[in-house]
């Protein structure tokens, strides 16, 4: 497009413009229907296939520490995940349950996955928790994370709207074509449970890792019994589920804690004896809504501060003391950190609303 410019000699504040315009015409290129493309390998920062996901025994969701304004504890976060690569640990869950993802904005989530992979990504498998309730958001949420990185996502069915069973089908096959991906099927926290004639016919997918399934070791042995991977998402049943009913391993809670212990558990055979001894832990752990109990956990083992994001808020006292107990019993040298465990009083802990 051609412009000439003809100024009066009266100045700038009166002028003359004289345009000489053609036709635009839109480039046929920029005319694209909005449709989802999945990204290319060679977009991907840390190709992963669904078989490497598939391997993994031990995986730990990983906590997310907090600074006194509520931010994240990078530097707490990152001892974190190198104590858990250092006891065997093959794989961690950013931003799950655990992780209270559900705390957090997204610019939070992602940033945090690009964190962990940029540090961590070459020792250990980072597996982003994308999902939403929304698809429009899970298909966003995962394109960001394969875009910085992670090597698989975990994704959950529609919760508290909660969808048909053909809508579950059409949620996860809008996430999968963009890489490895792990169904979580937890009908306490969502309110639906995602039945295996779902899981069937998402399984098409070369993407579907494979299953983290909290409803029990009979369905564990479902999905086994038809060449479908599954992780227990019950650390009390996951012994038993990777012995007794075929279960790849466990995404755990309670290897947080004692990492060493839970890879014993999962790579060296059956152990009712060293599962009898874990229990209790496990048990503590989830008297009150997870992630509460290991939020106050780690506080009293001094490997994060006693900082909580509302609605959070730590256990009670006597439970507080129960921990020492238990940590006695099972033996501190088994537990992450080097301090002395403690009983926190009230007072020790922040409860942080605005971050």
């Amino acid at each position: 497009m051609a412009t000439s410019l003809l100024f009066s000699s009266k100045g700038c504040d009166q002028y003359s413009l004289i345009r000489k315009t053609t036709r635009w015409r839109s480039p046929k290129a920029a005319v694209i229907p909005n449709f989802h493309l999945p990204m290319r390998s060679n977009e991907v920062k840390n190709r992963t296939y669904a078989e490497d996901i598939k391997a993994l025994r031990l995986v730990s969701a990983i906590k997310t520490p907090y600074l006194p304004d509520g931010r994240f504890d990078l530097e707490a976060y990152d001892a974190l995940v190198n104590m858990q690569i250092e006891s065997g640990v093959e794989g961690v869950i950013v931003g799950g349950t655990t992780g209270e993802g559900q705390l957090m904005s997204w610019d939070e989530h992602i940033m945090l996955i690009g964190h962990t992979v940029n540090c961590f990504g070459g020792s250990i498998k980072v597996i982003g928790n994308t999902g939403s309730n929304s698809t429009r958001e899970a298909i966003h949420a995962t394109e960001q994370g394969f875009a910085v990185g992670m090597h698989a996502a975990l994704h959950i069915n529609p919760y508290y709207g909660k969808t048909s069973l053909e809508g579950m089908v059409s949620h996860f096959n809008g996430v999968l074509p963009m890489g490895p991906t792990i169904i979580y099927n937890v009908p306490s926290r969502t309110g639906q449970d995602i039945p295996p004639s779902v899981i069937h016919k998402v399984a098409k997918s070369p993407n579907l890792a494979g299953v983290k399934e909290c409803v029990g070791n009979d369905r564990v042995e479902q999905y086994t019994s038809s060449g479908i991977a599954v992780w227990s998402g019950n650390d009390d049943e996951c012994h038993d589920a990777r012995w007794g009913h075929g279960a790849t391993g466990v995404i755990s809670v309670t290897s947080n804690l004692v990492p060493g212990l839970m890879r014993q558990l999962m790579f060296g055979g059956k152990n009712p004896t060293l599962n009898a001894k874990l229990l209790p832990l496990m048990k503590w752990l989830f008297e009150q809504p997870n992630p509460i109990g290991l939020n106050t956990a780690m506080a009293q083992l001094g490997v994060a501060r006693p900082i909580f994001r509302l609605p959070y808020v730590p256990l009670p006292k006597a439970k507080r003391e129960e921990f020492v107990k238990i940590v006695t019993d099972i033996g501190r040298e088994n537990f992450i950190g080097e301090k002395d465990v403690q009983a926190l009083d009230d007072d020790d802990f922040i409860l942080v609303g605005r971050y």
